[in-house]
């Protein structure tokens, strides 16, 4: 029993390790094994020490506990096995007088206990195979009560990222996408608005955190709440900037992370945008005729970079009558297309919109995100959250 070999440690019948120091009992359990209809595979340990090195170098299916080691006593035993692997399903052996240690062991999280010299062949194969489907049953449980959690804070991080426009009278058609990257779990920390102010202006933000998860979306939250603040209350352009980047390196959790963003305000009846930009990508200029072209606008560093060293320019810029623009995140063009390293990038990307110029927003939008994406495909898809805000002024 106790020399068993890997293959057969590793063979598909369930695998048991029995932890027992006595050697009497040890074989009345290998005699129940040989006499059950459930076919295992017997593993013996002598003490805790000894369970140990077996549990670390190898998985069980289930763990037949003495709870009278000589380096373990007691409800001590079943925490030490849970210490080490508290995946493994764990069934106690009881001495005649001990059923209510056993009792207080599967409270204490084992599956189930036997009582020593007490149990049939029978019922001990039963035992042993309801105790690791207890075990897989309480696994998936957790798992899937991990999932709705998840799925919970995705749904909360959504609402703070993914806002409502706040427009009060504007005659301005907007189109906004946010698709989170293939190996994101969370939402990332790429985030927009679009907010009316009181003397009728539309103001339109696009930003994104560096990095992902959950600490990353809720900075992105953070500056997305307190830009809309400061846009209520009466405070634009670079000062707006500067308070940003004050807020972000409060409540950023690591020092190197940083933010880009670009911000568009159009006052009504003017002809052109007041753009400030913070390390961000240029954007899309669609004309009414059907044109598309790549526009760069002056700018300073991303927020965070060189705190309270940072200059950001304010540049208008002509927007012609009938014609949208379409800001978005990095991750629209920085995916990986073909077999190699090459990158979509600017050219790739004004290349694609160009083929979908024609189209009304929201197919636009939707067209360029899906060839971006195909182009991505043989790579497992964008890497990066994608979000775009498409606006357009009648």
């Amino acid at each position: 029993m106790g020399g068993a070999g890997a293959e057969a440690w590793q063979s598909p019948d369930p695998s048991v390790l029995l932890v027992e120091d006595d050697a009497g009992d040890a074989l009345l359990v290998e005699e129940l094994v040989a006499d059950s209809t459930l076919k295992m595979r017997l593993r013996w340990a002598r003490s805790m020490a000894e369970a140990r090195e077996v549990l670390a170098a190898e998985v069980p299916d289930c763990v037949l506990l003495d709870l009278n080691l000589p380096d373990a006593r007691g409800l001590e035993a079943v925490s030490m096995i849970q210490s080490v692997n508290d995946q493994v399903a764990v069934v106690v052996l009881t001495g005649l007088a001990e059923e209510e240690t056993g009792l207080a062991a599967v409270a204490a999280g084992a599956q189930d206990y036997l009582v020593k010299g007490r149990v049939e062949p029978e019922l001990f194969g039963r035992a042993v195979r309801y105790a690791i489907q207890r075990k897989q049953a309480e696994q998936a449980a957790v798992a899937l009560q991990a999932s709705q959690m998840q799925a919970q804070e995705n749904a909360r991080l959504e609402r703070g990222l993914l806002p409502r426009p706040l427009l009060r009278d504007a005659d301005v058609d907007i189109v906004t996408r946010y698709r989170p990257g293939r190996a994101q779990a969370l939402l990332g920390g790429d985030f927009y608005d679009i907010v009316q102010s009181g003397d009728g202006s539309v103001h339109a933000l696009i930003g994104d955190v560096s990095g992902h998860g959950p600490d990353e979306a809720a900075l992105g939250v953070a500056l997305r709440i307190a830009w809309r603040t400061l846009v209520l209350s009466g405070i634009t352009g670079a000062g707006q900037l500067a308070r940003l980047e004050e807020i972000l390196v409060a409540e950023r959790a690591r020092t190197h992370v940083f933010a880009t963003l670009t911000v568009l305000t159009a006052q009504p009846g003017t002809p052109h945008v007041r753009v400030v930009r913070a390390g961000h990508p240029g954007m899309l200029l669609r004309t009414a005729d059907g044109g598309v072209r790549w526009v760069e606008i002056d700018g300073g560093p991303a927020l965070g970079v060189v705190p309270g060293g940072a200059h950001w320019p304010e540049r208008d810029m002509a927007v012609p009558a009938g014609a949208a623009l379409v800001l978005f995140t990095d991750g629209l063009f920085e995916g990986y297309i073909g077999e190699g390293k090459e990158r979509l990038g600017e050219d790739g990307l004004l290349r694609l919109a160009r083929e979908v110029a024609g189209y009304e927003p929201a197919p636009f939008v939707d067209g360029l995100i899906e060839r971006a994406e195909a182009l991505a495909e043989s790579q497992g898809g964008l890497d990066d959250d994608v979000a775009v805000l498409h606006l357009r002024w009648n």
